[in-house]
């Protein structure tokens, strides 16, 4: 009886803490309905009169000012506030913290397993809490298949967090990745998985699959030394291999690639997005636009690297923002697709927003700015679909702000609201 007890009480604690009633399957759904809000339509970057949404379990039913609720349906006045779709971040990684706490070599040799997947938590649940419901979590970076447990434990609702698409180990070359510096006869432990040659990379990228990754995430270039520059590490054809065997398993590929020539062998091989792509040329920018390639610039974490290197906001632009700058230039002209992805990790969990103000301060107008963390970021990922739209038959991922983002980028910092898959998991209305 006491087991019985102890263990009804763990499931009444779980249900308070998400949200959940306890109803199976086929009880009638929670209702929630929102009035008195203003929907942001990024499609048309027009803003609508203040309606009605209603969400009936984890999608929105309908919407407009006429709306009657059914009985037993929570009801939230939001005076007049702004309604947004729950925003996407392209490139995360949950298992790192800001590199002015710790260096990335640290956080690899020095910090617990167990540590940095306590810390990946509270990160899950302020990335969340920020209104990025969706994130592409690119690379554990030495902590194994930490990703995998987290996107499962947010699924099971036993920890809150944004819905997460893992890559587990990205793949690098022998010798082409961290922590580095070392003496050579040390074999260290890597923030990756090396592999080497068609049959090599054909395994690696199965043993990914096999531990549940949902995109493949591949080192196009990397420093082959500490302090050199990076050159290209991949052949052609082990990109292409890489592509070819996450393609027979219905799964798509990432490429870190900084190097003109790592970003045109990644795209030529078939990648869907390209990571950072800091020193592709116009030539290799259009290559991508012509193939459909989307870039990912993680413009946030550049930064945060200039900043960290000493370099202060208001001083003459560091070259990293010189190259950031230049990158989203050509990237416009040449009809590149843009999509949010920070490389958040680098800097604090949370603050993703930072993304879209810099990819505004850079020259993207403010409704491209939204469309890349909503309905672009959804399309890379094939959930077009179901999320990046406030629309019915659309999974209720939404964000309520103050103020309009479309005028006022800014407001983005602040989520007065956020729901996912029709639960409430902040109201901070109140402040």
């Amino acid at each position: 009886m006491r087991v019985v007890l102890s263990v009804a009480v763990v499931l009444g604690f779980t249900s308070q803490i998400f949200g959940q009633t306890g109803r199976s399957d086929s009880a009638e759904p929670r209702r929630l309905l929102l009035s008195n809000v203003r929907i942001v339509d990024v499609e048309s970057a027009e803003v609508s009169q203040a309606t009605r949404v209603l969400i009936e379990g984890r999608r929105i039913a309908s919407i407009g000012a006429n709306i009657t609720p059914p009985a037993n349906t929570k009801q939230i006045d939001l005076q007049g506030q702004f309604l947004l779709p729950g925003l996407v971040d392209l490139h995360s990684h949950l298992l790192l913290h800001p590199y002015n706490e710790a260096t990335w070599n640290d956080q690899v040799l020095k910090e617990a397993l167990e540590l940095r997947v306590i810390r990946g938590t509270i990160h899950a649940r302020d990335t969340l809490q920020s209104g990025f419901t969706t994130i592409r979590d690119l690379g554990t970076e030495g902590a194994a298949f930490a990703d995998v447990a987290l996107r499962d434990a947010i699924n099971k609702k036993m920890i809150p967090g944004p819905r997460i698409l893992a890559v587990t180990r990205a793949l690098v070359t022998s010798g082409g990745y961290g922590p580095s510096g070392f003496d050579p006869r040390f074999k260290l432990p890597k923030g990756a998985q090396p592999a080497d040659g068609v049959a090599d990379v054909r395994r690696v990228t199965r043993e990914q699959i096999a531990a549940g990754a949902d995109w493949i995430k591949v080192y196009a270039d990397y420093r082959r030394r500490a302090g050199d520059r990076s050159t290209p590490t991949f052949s052609q054809a082990e990109l292409e291999a890489i592509v070819d065997e996450a393609k027979s398993a219905g799964i798509k590929v990432a490429a870190h690639a900084t190097t003109n020539e790592g970003i045109r062998r990644a795209v030529m091989a078939g990648v869907v997005t390209i990571e950072h792509g800091y020193d592709a040329t116009v030539q290799t920018l259009e290559l991508m636009a012509n193939r459909k390639v989307v870039l990912c610039p993680t413009l946030a974490a550049s930064e945060s690297m200039a900043m960290y290197s000493g370099w202060k906001p208001g001083q003459p632009d560091h070259q990293r923002i010189k190259t950031a700058r230049r990158l989203v230039k050509n990237a416009l002209t040449s009809g590149v697709t843009i999509a949010c992805g920070s490389d958040v990790g680098v800097f604090a969990h949370g603050t993703s927003y930072r993304e879209l103000e810099l990819m505004h301060d850079y020259g993207i107008p403010t409704d491209e700015v939204l469309r890349s963390a909503t309905i672009t970021a959804t399309t890379v990922l094939g959930m077009q679909n179901e999320l990046g739209l406030v629309k019915p038959k659309f999974i209720a991922d939404l964000v309520v702000l103050e103020k309009n983002p479309l005028s006022e980028l800014a407001t983005l910092r602040k989520p007065k609201m956020v729901i996912q898959s029709g639960n409430i998991v902040l109201d901070a209305r109140g402040q």
